[in-house]
């Protein structure tokens, strides 16, 4: 596992995705060992789609892909009001995933949260 140099880029390509989050750990975005790619994530969205009730929400770094090794949370049991969302990270934190690392996220209540991260698959 090497982090692989951004300097002389030969792609870079966009993603978003949005996913309902359990209240197990739910994979948000992975980049495999030895991928040769780095992640620029641009924005963690969470969005409470519950009209009635909050839920927390706890967003991790995992130390390994498919979100493998140790969680470091980035948002930790931070609750989302019910119809309303939360800017975990946006463009002005942006941060980078590098090899061998995950991004999972954890729900208080089945069903309510909806997550959207927006990344850059840099090669």
């Amino acid at each position: 596992m090497a982090n692989p140099n951004i300097v002389n880029v030969t792609s870079i390509i966009g993603n978003s995705l949005s996913v309902a989050v359990g209240t197990s750990a739910t994979q948000l975005a992975s980049n495999a060992a030895s991928s040769g790619k780095v992640f620029k994530i641009n924005s963690i969205l969470i969005a409470n789609i519950d009209g009635t009730a909050a839920a927390d929400i706890t967003v991790n770094i995992y130390s390994a892909a498919a979100m493998g090794g140790s969680a470091t949370a980035i948002a930790s049991t931070i609750s989302v009001p019910a119809d309303a969302s939360l800017i975990v990270t946006d463009k002005t934190t942006m941060f980078y995933l590098l090899e061998n690392q995950s991004i999972g996220a954890i729900a208080s209540a089945a069903g309510d949260l909806v997550a959207t991260i927006s990344f850059e698959e840099i090669t």
